[in-house]
């Protein structure tokens, strides 16, 4: 009876043993996905900002930068577009400030503005 009694509890022991490496590997199985994820992410934005040196002016990167501050999402879709353009030689090199002015005014311009009328 005791016999018995030790080798259910080390099955239970074992089978617990089991669950927990299971649930240790999808844990870490899960960090080292999230962290290549990362890194393709760091070396696609360092892709961009090394663009950004070639296309862009000192002045226009400071004013990127400076967007960057504010919304990081719209730098990222400005700095994706720029590269585009640039790659199909629709842009003249370097993208001088105004230039890049007037691209953030035509993303500013397709976003739907919101208005509030008072009855």
């Amino acid at each position: 009876m005791v016999d018995t009694a030790d080798t259910e509890l080390e099955n239970l022991r074992a089978a617990r043993r089991c669950e927990i490496l299971l649930q240790l590997e999808a844990v870490a199985d899960a960090q080292a996905e999230a962290e290549i994820n990362a890194q393709n992410h760091n070396s696609k934005m360092g892709a961009l900002d090394d663009a950004m040196r070639t296309i862009l002016t000192p002045d226009a990167r400071s004013r990127l930068a400076t967007l960057s501050l504010v919304d990081s999402e719209t730098t990222t879709q400005v700095k994706t577009y720029l590269a585009q353009l640039a790659n199909t030689g629709k842009i003249t090199i370097p993208v001088e400030d105004a230039q890049l002015k007037r691209i953030l005014a035509g993303l500013k311009s397709e976003q739907r503005e919101t208005t509030i009328r008072r009855m």
